[in-house]
């Protein structure tokens, strides 16, 4: 799940672009829902915070719901430069792997910032259907990458699949980094996108009785 970036013409690789004003307004905007919660803050509320005109807001922003996502359009086309600049040798899940861990490197001042955004798009209620419209892109860049080494389509079942299977991981992922403070995200993704190429391969159930 890339959320929020880098030069997209060089799919990002040095680095998160700092976009001044738009990531002012959205730290501005994540530290109110923080501290009077999502629901309670209004629109009004956000552009005053930070200086801005309700008008200039909705330029930078479509909707409330769009704060948390930040500049998923941009993250979404640095997802899809790391999935195609992946050595043609590369076996597609370890690339889907790569690229999705790559992006979510966060510079160290904005590690507490992607925080307080992943709460908010995990258990806002609010923001659930918002997010699933976001969800349903980001699993496309992944289908769209593997279909052509399955020979499917990639609104078929196998890549369809696998890119509801990614986005399971890096979602439970996510969670458990919000669960602990000093866990490093790129690990837990690197670990569970790992586990989820080799098939999850579990011990076999003893003792267990069916009801």
């Amino acid at each position: 799940m890339a959320k929020v970036g880098g030069n997209t013409q060089s799919c990002g690789r040095g680095g998160r672009q700092r976009v001044s004003t738009h990531l002012d307004l959205e730290h501005v905007a994540l530290e109110l829902f923080t501290e009077r919660g999502y629901e309670a803050t209004t629109v009004d509320e956000l552009a005053r915070a930070a200086g801005v005109s309700r008008r200039t807001f909705f330029r930078y922003f479509p909707s409330k719901n769009d704060i948390a996502w930040g500049a998923f359009d941009r993250e979404l086309e640095r997802l899809r430069c790391w999935l195609r600049e992946c050595g043609p040798g590369l076996a597609a899940m370890d690339a889907v792997r790569q690229a999705v861990v790559a992006c979510n490197r966060l510079d160290a001042d904005e590690i507490p910032w992607h925080r307080k955004r992943m709460a908010l798009i995990l258990r806002v209620p609010a923001l659930q259907a918002h997010s699933t419209l976001r969800y349903v892109q980001w699993r496309q860049v992944i289908a769209d990458f593997v279909a052509p080494s399955l020979g499917h389509p990639a609104d078929s079942l196998v890549p369809q699949s696998i890119a509801y299977a990614t986005l399971g991981v890096a979602v439970a992922a996510h969670e458990q980094w919000l669960a602990a403070e000093h866990a490093d995200l790129p690990q837990l993704l690197d670990f569970a996108l790992r586990e989820l190429a080799s098939g999850f391969t579990l011990p076999s159930l003893t003792g267990v009785r069916g009801a």
